[in-house]
């Protein structure tokens, strides 16, 4: 708690969001809401209609090191598992069936897990954006506890982690803008638009947080969850260009728009993170493995599509559970369509292509919906 209050981003007891308050709850009537999930059509498209086809990752995946020095495996949700420069970093381990305090209710997997956790190997490093349940879990947590990796999570959850039997000397507990290095690594802890609480008394005392990872030859940046706001350019400018970025592009919902980007608003953030130009790969996470908001379940990846194609953005849909390099052949096959009905095409991305009036690298993604 001393090093909460010292935070120059904790004011009047809780945390503060970059670029002023943001709604943490969902706006409008709860009516409203009501009928968004008790809708039967769009029931029916929240879920696929079959097996999503997991990749049963294997040991000789993650074993033959990669060629180009970068690997990035996707779990599912915000799980990915990244081998940067001869280091093993996991972002987000979620490996449990529900993301909720209880273990017979609330949001279940899609699909398995691509392997058991005891079956990844080592790991240098595992990295916490925040506390809520679907990226801080407790029984994958006490598992990783008996390892020897180190964990860098934001100011504030690491109290959850000593709790949950992690040693305090194998924590990295970091505010907004500080680093520490773990073998060739450099992680940063750099803002977020969001919120924390694993209750319904939200405190606001821990923080969230999106990460960047520095190695000898490779960058990477992992969002967490968060809102656009305007800290991506900064971030971009301080640390950036990167070689792949992990953005969050599922869960969105009209109803709580400053705490989760829309598929747009995410290739918005990886071009700030770029300078304003396309470049580096963009892995969407946090959408396909647990039904969290009223959009059909593949949603967030078709209208990724449309967004990065109109900017020319290069895009990794990798099956769950399948490594890829992003500085090779990249996986880009639409997976998803044979699951689910077609997903009406309730965007506009027509605002996204640039305008000879435009300033270099100024986009405008504020398509209706």
């Amino acid at each position: 708690m001393a090093r909460i209050r010292r935070s120059p981003h904790f004011a009047d007891g809780v945390f503060q969001n970059p670029g002023g308050p943001a709604r943490m709850r969902p706006s409008g009537s709860g009516r409203d809401l009501a009928k968004v999930y008790l809708d039967k059509d769009a029931r029916s498209r929240r879920a696929p209609r079959g097996a999503i086809p997991v990749h049963p990752t294997t040991l000789a995946d993650l074993t033959r090191p990669p060629a180009t020095g970068l690997r990035l495996t996707w779990m599912g949700h915000s799980s990915v598992l990244a081998e940067i420069d001869g280091q093993r970093v996991l972002f987000d381990p979620v490996w449990g069936q529900r993301c909720s305090p209880f273990p017979f209710a609330g949001p279940k997997r899609l699909h398995p897990v691509p392997l058991p956790l005891a079956a990844l190997g080592p790991v240098d490093v595992v990295v916490i954006s925040h506390d809520h349940y679907d990226h801080l879990d407790m029984p994958t947590i006490k598992e990783l506890a008996g390892t020897d990796t180190v964990f860098a999570v934001p100011l504030g959850v690491g109290a959850h982690l000593e709790r949950w039997g992690v040693p305090a000397d194998r924590l990295r507990e970091l505010d907004w803008q500080e680093s520490t290095r773990v073998g060739g690594l450099t992680l940063t802890a750099t803002p977020a638009r969001h919120f924390c609480g694993r209750g319904l008394r939200n405190t606001q005392h821990t923080l969230w947080a999106s990460w960047v990872v520095a190695g000898e030859r490779h960058r990477i940046y992992h969002s967490g969850d968060t809102g656009y706001f305007e800290g991506f350019r900064d971030i971009g400018a301080a640390h950036g260009p990167f070689d792949a970025t992990m953005i969050q592009v599922g869960a969105y919902s009209e109803f709580w728009p400053d705490i989760h980007m829309t598929p747009e608003e995410g290739v918005r953030s990886h071009l700030d993170l770029q300078g304003g130009e396309p470049g580096g790969v963009l892995l969407p996470v946090h959408w396909g493995t647990f039904n969290l908001a009223p959009h059909p379940w593949a949603e967030p990846a078709e209208w990724m599509t449309d967004a990065a194609g109109a900017v020319g953005q290069a895009v990794a849909f990798p099956r769950p559970g399948a490594p890829f390099e992003p500085g090779g052949d990249l996986p880009t096959e639409p997976w998803w369509r044979s699951l689910t009905r077609p997903v009406p095409r309730v965007w506009d991305t027509a605002g996204l292509a640039r305008s000879e009036e435009s300033p270099k690298g100024d986009l405008d993604l504020a398509g209706d919906r």
